[in-house]
C-alpha cells in the first residue's frame, strides 16, 4: 500500500455541492435579479415617460411654428388628425413623418387645436401615476405640466433656470 492511497481512503471525497449550498447560491441570485428588475422597471418607466414629453414638445413647437407662420393655429379635432401624413404639420415639415398617435404606455395620445389655442396630452405610467403622470402642454408653456422626474434636476414644476439671475 503506499502512502496516497493510505490517505484517500481515510479522507471522504467531495464531488459536486451539497443541496444547501446550491440553494444558498439560488436564493442570493433571486434577491440581486429581483432588486435590477425593480431598477429596470423604474428607469424603463422613466425612458417612457421622457420620449411622451419629447413627442407632446414636438408636436407643440411644430404648432407654434405653423402660429408664427399663418398667424393662427390650425384646426385639429385630435392628435392623431394632427401626426397623420396629410397633415399641414407633417406636409409643412413642422414635425417628422411616422410619429406614433400612442405614447410610450400604448395609450393614445390626446389632443386638440383651434384657430386660438390648443392643448396636447399624455396620460403617463397607468401604473405609476404618483410617479410619472399625466402630462400637457399648451401654448406659450416653457415646459411640462405634469408629474414626474425632471431630467435637469430641477423640482417638479419649476423651470431648471429659475433660479438663476438674469
Amino acid at each position: 500500500m503506499n502512502p496516497t492511497s493510505a490517505c484517500r481512503a481515510t479522507r471522504p471525497t467531495h464531488r459536486g455541492f451539497s443541496l444547501l449550498e446550491l440553494l444558498v447560491a439560488l436564493m442570493i441570485i433571486a434577491v440581486i435579479s429581483t432588486l435590477g428588475f425593480k431598477q429596470y422597471q423604474k428607469y424603463s418607466a422613466q425612458a417612457r415617460h421622457v420620449k411622451a414629453q419629447d413627442d407632446l414638445k414636438t408636436v407643440a413647437e411644430g404648432l407654434d411654428q405653423y402660429h408664427l407662420k399663418h398667424a393662427r393655429y390650425p384646426d385639429f379635432g385630435s392628435f392623431e388628425a394632427m401626426v397623420e401624413p396629410n397633415s399641414p404639420l407633417v406636409k409643412e415639415s413642422l414635425i417628422k413623418l411616422g410619429m406614433s398617435p400612442l405614447d410610450p404606455f400604448k395609450q393614445p395620445y390626446e389632443g386638440k387645436s383651434t384657430r386660438n389655442n390648443y392643448e396636447l396630452k399624455s396620460a403617463g405610467d397607468p401604473d405609476r401615476q404618483d410617479e410619472f403622470g399625466p402630462i400637457t402642454r399648451t401654448p406659450g408653456q416653457g415646459q411640462v405640466i405634469g408629474a414626474g422626474p425632471t431630467t435637469d434636476g430641477a423640482p417638479k414644476g419649476e423651470p431648471a433656470d429659475a433660479g438663476a439671475k438674469k
